[in-house]
């Protein structure tokens, strides 16, 4: 009987030790881990032409609140924008790509924007690539740091931080050429 107990107690110990490996074996059918590459830092700049006037607007208003138009912020106020991004300030220089998404007035104090973009690029290596923005853009600060959150194709796992700087503001119509120093981790 003692003979019996003790093979019994080895036959639990090696079920025991086996299951969690087979357990292991099982999640690694379905996921592969890869060993990552060196990151690359890449440094971007280009400007962003924001216009709300005119005949062909870059960005329009889908969105307010009942009371936005009253506020001295536009607090509720939200925009869908196809922006340009140029090499330089000048709306006629080369095009780099588009700025395309969303920007919502946040705040109710200052002129804080909620900025949720992709800046998907058309020029050179980086056709086809994208990054996104999301985070507040306190749009009157003389420089203002907003995160880089993701990215696709060359800037895939992108993270990062981009620091913006307005060139030129239309305080009447609206329009504005930003500046865009960008900082990406790929």
């Amino acid at each position: 009987m003692a003979k019996l107990s003790g093979i019994f107690l080895l036959l639990t110990i090696v079920v025991a030790a086996a299951v969690p490996q087979a357990q292991g074996l099982r999640v690694e059918s379905w996921a592969t881990r890869l060993k990552a590459k060196k990151e690359t830092v890449t440094n971007l700049q280009f400007y962003f032409h924001d216009t709300l006037s005119g005949k062909n607007p870059s960005a329009v208003r889908v969105a307010q609140a009942a009371d936005s138009n009253k506020s001295p912020t536009l607090f509720g106020a939200v925009m869908m924008a196809d922006d340009p991004l140029t090499e330089g300030p000048d709306p006629n220089s080369k095009l780099l790509g588009r700025a395309q998404g969303i920007y919502a007035s946040a705040c109710q104090e200052e002129l804080g924007l909620l900025m949720a973009m992709s800046f998907s690029f058309t020029d050179g290596i980086y056709n086809g690539s994208s990054i996104s923005i999301l985070g507040k853009n306190p749009a009157l600060n003389a420089v203002r740091e907003m995160p880089i959150v993701g990215g696709t194709s060359l800037f895939r796992l992108a993270r990062g931080y981009a620091l913006a700087h307005t060139h030129w503001m239309d305080f009447t119509t609206g329009d504005a050429i930003v500046g865009y120093n960008v900082t990406v981790v790929h």
